[in-house]
Formats: structure tokens, C-alpha cells, sequence
């Protein structure tokens, strides 16, 4: 059995969405980041970093993995599935894949702070961050244009982008004007699996909910 200690985020989306693709069996520990659960000792044991999600595979001697990355490539070559067997295939999905975690995620998350959380709202850092997410979903559709996956067949670089993406108005930026991205955006959002995924731990509507989300989000900030 896989133990998943999670919270409703897009790198913890990443997660439990693989496991629904999957079909592995799994159970969810969650973690309440407003009050800073992650940072206890007994959860550095398991993530010296303090942040989720973090996979335990009690099938395999109790292995841990932390960084949601890492999690979807040791779940895809556990399974065989969601990423190539060839090398040239297999190196197509990790390139993607590395585009979310050094470019997607990152600026994602820095238009998140300043956009929504900072309580002094700094135009150049909006605009600096917001840019750069356009930019980058400008990547994305040069890609998905003509090609209806990131790396070929649907894999974990879908997933992994996709997670954040999804989210573009929680960042203020749009995909308009970007065909292939919102169609790639919709279609993912129409597999079962997505949509059991995004209910680990618990359904989330962001904007229904922005308040207590941006409340809690400084409280991990300061």
C-alpha cells in the first residue's frame, strides 16, 4: 500500500492524480498547511524539505519519496506507464516534466504570492510574474498546437503541467488566444482520473474560497 501525505496544492494534485491514472491502491494522509504541519519533526523525517506532497511505498520497504517530481517519475517507472520505454521517449516526457518544475511551478508561484497573497501589492512583481506565465504558456502552445499531448502519448508531463496550469486565473493570466493550450487544458480536465485526483484530500474551489486560502498562504509567508 502507497501512503500519500498531502494537501490540496497543485504539486499535491500531481500526486494523487497519478495514483488515480494508475490504479494503484493508496491512502491519504493529510496535512494542514495553515498550520504548518509540514514543518513538525516527525514529518522532516519523511521530507527533510517540509513541503508536500511525500509518497511512502510500504510495498517497497517502506521507501520515501519527496518532491512531487521525483514522486511521478518513481510512480511511472514502478508501473511502466505514463512515461515511455525507449530512451529518446523516455527523455521527451523528463524534459517536459522539468519545464514544470523549473519554469511552470516556480513562476506560477511567484505570481500567486504577489498577485493574491503579499499584502502590499507591488505592480513590477505582478507584472514581472504574470509575463513570464504568459510566456511560458506561450511554450505550451507552440507544443500542443499540433501535437495533442505534451510528449507524445498522454504521460506524467502532462500531468505535471497541467496541475498548475489549470489554475491560471488563481495567477491572474489567461490562456486566450492560445487554442491547443485550452483545448489540452479541457480535455485533461475531462479524464475520471483528473477529476478523482483533484478531490485528494478534499475538493477545492479557489476562487469560492479565496479568503481563507490567501489567509492561510500568509500565515506560511511570513
Amino acid at each position: 500500500m502507497i501512503e500519500l501525505y498531502t494537501a490540496a496544492t497543485p504539486n499535491g494534485w500531481k500526486a494523487s492524480i497519478a495514483l488515480e491514472e494508475l490504479g494503484l491502491p493508496y491512502s491519504v494522509r493529510p496535512l494542514t498547511l495553515s498550520k504548518q504541519e509540514q514543518k513538525e519533526v516527525w514529518y522532516l523525517e519523511l521530507n527533510p524539505n517540509g513541503r508536500i506532497p511525500t509518497l511512502v511505498d510500504h510495498d517497497n520497504g517502506d521507501f520515501v519519496v519527496f518532491e512531487s517530481g521525483a514522486i511521478l517519475l518513481y510512480l511511472a517507472e514502478k508501473t511502466g506507464k505514463l512515461i515511455p520505454g525507449d530512451e529518446k521517449g523516455r527523455s521527451r516526457v523528463v524534459q517536459w516534466l522539468m519545464f514544470q518544475m523549473g519554469g511552470i511551478g516556480p513562476m506560477m508561484g511567484q505570481a500567486n504570492v504577489f498577485y493574491r497573497y503579499a499584502p502590499e501589492k507591488i505592480p513590477f512583481a505582478i507584472d514581472r510574474y504574470q509575463r513570464e506565465v504568459r510566456r511560458l504558456f506561450e511554450v505550451l502552445e507552440r507544443q500542443l498546437r499540433d501535437s495533442e499531448y505534451l510528449a507524445g502519448e498522454y504521460s506524467i508531463a502532462d500531468i505535471a503541467n497541467w496541475s498548475w496550469v489549470h489554475t491560471h486565473g488563481w495567477s491572474g493570466v489567461s490562456p486566450e488566444g492560445l487554442p491547443g493550450l485550452e483545448r489540452w487544458i479541457a480535455a485533461i480536465a475531462a479524464r475520471p482520473a483528473v477529476q478523482r485526483g483533484l478531490a485528494v484530500p478534499e475538493p477545492v474551489n479557489l476562487e469560492a474560497n479565496a479568503d481563507t486560502l490567501i489567509q492561510g498562504a500568509r500565515k506560511m509567508l511570513v
